[in-house]
Parts: structure tokens; sequence; C-alpha cells
């Protein structure tokens, strides 16, 4: 049996990855790190309520088999761009250093397609920072996986992200060969492979959105 750490477990993609590990019998214990409640109640979710930019203070309490990182904002939210990048860059960081501290040896974190150190844009920009300085701490097996834009549907409102995933259904089968990559992927198809990628070896370290299906459609469960 083994214990879990979610961090973004009130999000989209963390929340289903937390109804999928409750589900699943290799986990007896799923601890989760959040400024907030998800407002689930199960014998195997221990919470943490704290202050997500201090995750480093809390380094006794984050012990665990695995680590899954689900952290995300978006600039709609987080307009203050030194709060953006603390968030998006600092919260997985310290995750992947507590990691290391602890000896977690599987730390298995969302970045997005398009993360490039060198970028000009600021958003891709800081998720490349953030994979160039989680795999620096070398954590014995690592998977960042790059989505493309990620479909389902979120609580809070964001028109210019739904008007996109309503055009996308469009072009989402003209999307072929080296442009597969681009097509929406489903939350669900992303917590598959995260699962299956922390129970299975699998020697790349960065898996692109098109991978990241493949992987859940010949893997599933």
């Amino acid at each position: 049996m083994k214990t879990a750490i979610i961090l973004g477990a009130t999000g989209l993609t963390g929340g289903i990855l937390l109804q999928k590990l409750i589900q699943d019998d290799r986990y007896d214990n799923i601890k989760l790190f959040s400024r907030k409640s998800t407002g689930i109640s199960h014998p195997k979710i221990e919470e943490h309520l704290i202050d997500m930019l201090q995750l480093r203070d809390h380094a006794e309490a984050f012990t665990a088999d695995e680590v899954f990182c689900c952290i995300g904002t978006t600039a709609s939210k987080t307009s203050d761009k030194e709060l953006y990048h603390n968030i998006d860059y600092g919260i997985p960081v310290s995750a992947a250093r507590l990691c290391k501290t602890n000896k977690i040896p599987i730390f298995v974190v969302i970045s997005a397609l398009g993360a490039d150190l060198n970028s000009r844009v600021f958003y891709n920009r800081t998720k490349g920072e953030m994979e160039e300085a989680v795999l620096e701490f070398d954590i014995p097996k690592t998977h960042i996986l790059q989505p493309s834009l990620i479909g389902g549907k979120r609580d809070e409102k964001r028109p210019g992200e739904y008007f996109f995933k309503i055009l996308m259904k469009v072009f989402n089968p003209l999307l072929i060969g080296p442009f597969k990559k681009y097509r929406t992927i489903n939350p669900e198809t992303i917590v598959s492979t995260m699962v299956w990628l922390a129970n299975h070896e699998f020697d790349e370290k960065r898996i692109v959105s098109d991978e990241i299906s493949e992987i859940a459609k010949i893997n599933k469960g």
C-alpha cells in the first residue's frame, strides 16, 4: 500500500486525480496540500490546508511514495506576473526540492505544451523554467506532462478559454500527423497517464500531449 501527495486537488485535473486514487487499491493514504479544502471526506484523505507559497515550511508532513503536482493558474486569475511566477514556477519547484530532501522517488508534474525556457511568451517561459529547475533535482523517477488545451468543465468562468474549446471541437479532427499534439485533451486522459507513469517504468522525462493520449489509450486503468 502506498501514500501519494496531490498538490492542486481543488482544481479540475487534480480533483479527478483525487477521485481516481480514492478508488485505487494501491493507495491507502492520500495527502492533500492546498490553500482550501476539497470538501471531500474519506478515510484515505489527509488534508493539509496551508499557504502553498510557503510549502517548504511543511517538510515534516511532506512524506510519501510519490507526488503528483497539478498546480497552475491563469493570467485572468493572477494578473500580477510576480505572483504568477511564484505559483506556476515556485510551488512545483518547492515540491520537487522536498521530494529530493525527503527521498520521495517519484514526481509527476503537469506543465504545458509549448513550455520553453527561452520563449518570449511569459507563460511558456515560466513553464520552461519550472521544468528545467525540477529536472535539476534529479529525482529518480520524474515525469513532466505537457498537455495542450485541457477540456472539461471548470468551476470558474474562463470566457476566452471556453470560446477556444468550442472552436477546437471543429478543428481537432483536422489536426493530424505532427499537429496531433495540439488537439484538446481531456483531464481524465491526463490523470490516467499520470497514475500509470507513477506505477510503471517509462524512460521519457517530458511527455507531450499526443503521447499522453497514447499512453492512456494503451494502458486504460
